[in-house]
């Protein structure tokens, strides 16, 4: 499946797994209720390691473990839920992770815009026509009132 990543398609290569299943070989990204339960083995594993947050979730669980962390999943349950556009400017803004912030789940092509401002550099949708609105809406808008994260 492709995603967008630094406003181009790519492949991706991650794999969610959900927390009652075994882990796989290759890039993971668990909840972060799995991540504080089995931090220890996941570090050990033999790939990238991320982290899936969902809106509830405080960013700042993760503050001292981001530079352990290659990818961070803002996970939207529902595209009014804003949540994610506050972690997502915290990660970059306050603690300063440089990683992959990427946005899956339910949200439209028409946010991508807004998310790419507060920090979030990778898109991925389950409806593949997204792709080409997406990375148009990108670079929506020309001119902007207040700075951004990137």
């Amino acid at each position: 499946m492709q995603i967008i990543k630094d406003q181009q398609l790519s492949e991706n290569t991650w794999r969610f797994i959900a927390d009652d299943a075994p882990l796989t070989n290759g890039n993971i990204t668990v909840s972060l209720q799995r991540w504080t339960q089995d931090k220890a083995q996941l570090l050990q594993h033999g790939a990238n390691i991320g982290v899936r947050l969902a809106p509830a979730d405080l960013v700042e669980t993760l503050a001292d473990d981001l530079s352990a962390i290659s990818l961070i999943e803002l996970n939207f349950p529902a595209f009014n839920d804003g949540r994610c556009f506050s972690q997502a400017r915290l990660l970059r803004g306050h603690y300063g992770y440089q990683g992959e912030i990427r946005a899956v789940g339910n949200y439209m092509a028409d946010q991508v815009f807004y998310l790419h401002r507060v920090g979030v550099n990778a898109f991925e949708f389950s409806n593949p026509q997204h792709l080409d609105l997406a990375l148009s809406a990108i670079n929506d808008f020309s001119v902007r009132y207040q700075p951004s994260t990137l």
